[in-house]
């Protein structure tokens, strides 16, 4: 399904009257299938740095109370002030940021990167502390997956500059100013540090895409991928995806995208036909992560624990302990019941399965159990090759359900369950079963004299 000769010649013509870099054409020419070379202008690095359009989403910053005071000007190295000019010079350049004459105004800091340069950042602390903060949904990542039963083919689309592609909403701008020992400026577009700046993003791509989300397109932020079952229909996928940007003046990384392959990885997950797995740089890292020493160690420790906690069979059960220690008065190093949790912990994440994708079609269990410590399910699809688990999930008993009767905590194993994946057994064509550890459950819908509990459960 090679394009006319002409749509190619075109849109090459196009990037070199814009003098684009050779090497961002390159990278183009070896990354994007020849089948979307009429949309190389949506790579166009010089494109994306060109000041957007004001949008109907522009960045809109709404305070709960008067200016933020301004900042001091924080002392600078000789790396940092030379990378400070960069910066601004650049920036001015590109129309992205202006001189200021705002009242208030942040300092400027520098972050260490990885390869030794510095990352040229705004300290928008007090400027954000009182912020008016947005409540639009940016999706759960682990429910971004949830609809990808049967596709086989994958592709993964990487907006570059991302927030900058946005423009601050206008009015607003002074309130972006950041002051320097050179001169303060404010900006144009999204900068990074903002708070409401990710559900800005997402509020764009959402209306960009609201069709085609969960048809076969997912989006996170910047991080767009299509999905489809057969060649064919993925390549007219992906081409309404690459319409879509270039009509709202959004462009893509072409060194960072992925083209029709059959697994990719995606948000810290490795996904494929089969299903959905740990992405594997992540479970060395937690392997090698050493026992937490202090709070905030172990805080870090949970924190990226918790990001794939949907793998781990009574995830909550197994950090029961770990948890304790999270009260401030807490004393370190851990104790020998948390160091064994710690690295129980760890050897799950080895022998975390895969989760295969949900099929509404086929037979599914509920499994759930419930004790002192946590309730936790297990969702099981079963196919021709067998059982296969869907998700695991488990939390901590309230304080009020840790004075449930067994039967009663059974019980609300099972009614968790039932409502955390409500949306999945809605839409299953056959019934489910339930399983559980309690016989006596078995007489729950015949019973006469019910708790308060079962009461409002029945």
């Amino acid at each position: 399904m090679d394009l006319p000769p002409s749509s190619y010649h075109d849109s090459l013509e196009e990037l070199w009257d814009e003098e684009e870099e050779p090497e961002e054409i390159e990278t183009m020419m070896k990354v994007v299938p020849s089948v979307y070379h009429q949309y190389l202008d949506v790579f166009s690095k010089v494109k994306a740095e060109k000041l957007p359009p004001h949008r109907a989403c522009d960045h809109h910053i709404e305070l709960e109370g008067s200016l933020p005071p301004v900042g001091v000007i924080y002392s600078l190295s000789n790396q940092e002030s030379d990378t400070l000019r960069a910066y601004i010079s650049e920036n001015v350049e590109k129309g992205f940021i202006r001189p200021s004459s705002s009242s208030t105004g942040a300092p400027v800091l520098f972050v260490k990167k990885k390869d030794g340069g510095l990352c040229f950042c705004v300290d928008y602390r007090k400027l954000n502390s009182i912020t008016r903060k947005k409540k639009y949904p940016v999706p759960p990542m682990n429910k971004l997956f949830t609809v990808l039963n049967s596709s086989s083919i994958f592709s993964k689309i990487d907006l570059r500059g991302a927030y900058n592609l946005l423009r601050i909403k206008e009015g607003d701008e002074h309130l972006t100013c950041f002051r320097t020992k050179y001169s303060s400026y404010e900006y144009l577009v999204m900068p990074f540090g903002l708070t409401n700046v990710p559900a800005t993003f997402q509020t764009l791509v959402n209306d960009i895409f609201y069709d085609l989300l969960d048809i076969y397109v997912v989006v996170s932020l910047d991080d767009i991928m299509v999905f489809s079952k057969y060649e064919e229909e993925h390549v007219t996928h992906v081409s309404t995806v690459f319409s879509r940007l270039r009509a709202n003046n959004l462009f893509a990384k072409a060194s960072k995208c992925l083209f029709h392959v059959t697994s990719i990885e995606y948000l810290g997950y490795v996904v494929y036909s089969e299903g959905l797995k740990m992405d594997q740089a992540n479970v060395q890292q937690m392997l090698n992560w050493p026992p937490p020493g202090n709070l905030k160690a172990l805080q870090s420790f949970l924190g990226f624990a918790n990001f794939y906690c949907h793998f781990i069979i009574n995830y909550s059960k197994k950090i029961n302990s770990l948890t304790s220690f999270l009260k401030k008065d807490s004393r370190f190093p851990l104790n020998e019941e948390e160091f064994r949790q710690f690295h129980q912990l760890n050897k799950a994440f080895t022998i975390a399965p895969i989760l295969s994708h949900f099929a509404p079609s086929l037979p599914t269990i509920v499994e759930t159990d419930a004790s002192d410590y946590a309730l936790g399910a297990l969702l099981i699809q079963i196919s021709e090759s067998g059982k296969h688990p869907i998700a695991f999930d488990s939390r901590k008993p309230l304080p009020a359900e840790l004075n449930y009767e067994i039967h009663d905590k059974k019980l609300l194993g099972i009614v968790w369950a039932l409502k955390h994946w409500r949306a999945f057994l809605l839409s299953l064509s056959p019934s489910f079963e339930v399983l559980t550890n309690h016989s006596s459950l078995q007489y729950f819908m015949s019973s006469k004299i019910l708790t308060r509990c079962k009461a409002r459960w029945a």
